[in-house]
């Protein structure tokens, strides 16, 4: 069967904080609506590198985007390019370095900040390049885009926990009630995407540690969240779903042909 799918990630996520702070998500899990699942993210722990993980499956050492700098196109076979390919939509609110990871770079805001353009891997996109780009806005971006796009596909990515742990660290009360406003703003949104067919995942890239960083293997810097929300999901609770499983994985449920590893366990 074939679904509609939104992925969010927010950025620089740990998984203990996930799992105590995010009150909306976690109503839904307790309801047997949802799953939480922990997931060790892949190395470097690191923003660009994972975020290229997450959409074309590939661990960053063969990827090639290694560090936060690496500015240029991606190599490799995202979310994004089986969609299209495959005469689906796809739209994204996200980052900056997302769109110079599919569409074009480098970015020119002037330019790239808003794009419209069905012959680009991401069709539609609202793009930011501040790290303290209010959540709220961004939310309310992903969802001007799914109102007026429709798309098959819909990348969602705000930047205000990670900046948070920037700041002040992990444990924090600035990191955490980040996280709490995150799950907020999801709670705006959440029904209306699952009300409209959709199938949600909510993960991270990386975690955070006390030292306002991230780069290392200290569990609190790897292990993130995996929520999974909708019809589709199986929420098996000895599913051990990887990170370089989610492409795979969304490119199932929304039914298109693709050569990436997937976690069958997740699916119904």
């Amino acid at each position: 069967m074939k679904h509609n799918v939104i992925l969010v990630v927010l950025d620089g996520l740990n998984y203990e904080v996930a799992r105590h702070a995010m009150g909306h998500l976690q109503a839904y899990v307790g309801a047997g609506r949802a799953a939480l699942y922990k997931l060790e993210c892949e190395l470097p722990a690191l923003s660009r590198p994972l975020y290229e993980c997450i959409l074309t499956g590939v661990v960053p050492i063969d990827s090639g985007i290694v560090h936060n700098n690496v500015s240029r196109l991606s190599n490799q076979r995202s979310i994004f390019h089986y969609a299209t390919e495959a005469g689906l939509s796809t739209a994204a609110a996200a980052y900056h370095w997302v769109s110079e990871l599919y569409n074009v770079s480098p970015f020119v805001a002037g330019r790239d900040r808003h794009t419209e353009n069905p012959d680009l891997p991401i069709q539609y996109g609202h793009f930011y390049w501040n790290d303290h780009y209010p959540d709220s806005h961004l939310f309310a971006d992903a969802e001007h885009l799914r109102q007026r796009y429709s798309p098959n596909f819909l990348l969602v990515h705000p930047m205000n926990i990670d900046d948070a742990g920037h700041k002040h660290g992990l444990d924090t009360p600035q990191y955490r009630n980040s996280a709490r406003s995150a799950d907020i703003n999801l709670a705006v949104y959440l029904q209306a995407w699952l009300d409209a067919g959709y199938q949600v995942l909510v993960t991270s890239d990386h975690g955070m540690n006390n030292d306002r960083s991230h780069n290392g293997l200290l569990a609190e810097e790897r292990e993130v969240p995996l929520f999974v929300l909708g019809n589709g999901f199986s929420l098996n609770a000895n599913a051990a779903p990887r990170q370089t499983e989610l492409c795979g994985t969304i490119c199932q449920l929304l039914g298109i042909a693709h050569d990436k590893p997937y976690c069958q366990e997740l699916l119904k």
